[in-house]
């Protein structure tokens, strides 16, 4: 009977897969839909072969797009895995935070993914990565001011009109605070959503790292968070660092999901229902198994809490 649970049991806000349709003659696949499954994994370079070869209870993949802007042998993979997978592309280079506009470049890079792949979402950060002619190999924090909110919401609203489609921002990995300040986190986030009509990829790994580091309330932080604004969510593993006698995190990749960031994420899982969730793992990876393994608990929670709400629903 487990498998015949009805997820939709768990309330979704409206999603992402609605898109314009530009014509291109480069389309090759059917257009996008939200996966059956909810959870997926990152496809990454040392799993290419495992998951074109091996059945696998997953619902997506999501690759970063700047990857695939050469086109050669990834963009082969990608396209056999797409065969098989619905796929969302995770973007790392736009610099939406930046003061400067977002590449027309990199987006007409990005927009030939999309018209190729037809992903059913497509993100980047809430973050800056460029200035000038300096491309920086890191993502950097933004000050929670009105200046930089309306710097991201141009370049957020540059990037939808430019794809013909909306995109979710994810909420950013920091180790520092600024003094100046107008605005906590959330609100930063929520107010970009409601000024670009953008929605949010929220990373519970990120959110758990942050309240540690800077001191704030991990629950509070997803409870402030408006529902009807999320798309994804994204769970990965961090490293503890000691500096100056402090236990610092460290947002690294490279860990299965730590239990206190699984209660978290169990909690937005309640609050938001179910949204697509994805697995990261960007270094020292693992085998493919103990990554399918992460998704499959993302997967009983989402069960458990969905069992929870038909126990409820019949009394």
């Amino acid at each position: 009977m487990e498998n015949q649970l009805n997820l939709s049991l768990l309330p979704c806000p409206a999603m992402m897969a609605t898109r314009i349709n530009h014509g291109s003659t480069l389309n090759k696949f059917p257009p996008a839909a939200l996966p059956e499954q909810p959870v997926g994994i990152g496809l990454r370079y040392p799993h290419y072969k495992d998951v074109l070869e091996t059945e696998l209870e997953l619902g997506w993949l999501e690759v970063h797009p700047e990857n695939y802007f050469g086109g050669g042998t990834h963009r082969h993979f990608l396209s056999e895995a797409r065969k098989k997978y619905q796929v969302s592309l995770h973007g790392v280079g736009l610099s939406l935070g930046s003061t400067e506009p977002v590449s027309g470049a990199h987006l007409q890079n990005f927009k030939e993914l999309i018209d190729i792949f037809q992903p059913f979402n497509v993100s980047d950060h809430a973050s800056w990565s460029a200035s000038g002619n300096a491309h920086l190999n890191d993502l950097l924090p933004l000050p929670y001011t009105h200046e930089t909110l309306d710097a991201l919401c141009r370049n957020i609203t540059r990037t939808q009109e430019f794809l013909g489609r909306k995109i979710l921002v994810e909420n950013p990995s920091t180790y520092v605070a600024f003094a100046e300040n107008d605005m906590t986190e959330y609100e930063f986030m929520n107010r970009a959503a409601e000024m670009t009509g953008c929605g949010l990829l929220l990373d519970i790994n990120n959110i758990y790292v942050q309240a540690h580091n800077h001191g704030y309330d991990a629950w509070d932080y997803i409870g402030n968070i408006n529902p009807h604004h999320v798309g994804e969510m994204h769970l990965a593993g961090h490293s503890e660092h000691n500096a100056a006698g402090k236990t610092i995190l460290i947002d690294t990749h490279n860990h299965p999901v730590r239990g206190e960031v699984w209660g978290l994420y169990e909690f937005a899982v309640r609050r938001f229902g179910v949204i697509p969730t994805l697995i990261e793992w960007d270094q020292d990876f693992p085998t493919l198994e103990t990554l399918v393994a992460e998704a499959d608990k993302a997967r009983a929670i989402i069960r458990n809490v969905a069992k929870e709400r038909l126990l409820h629903a019949a009394e």
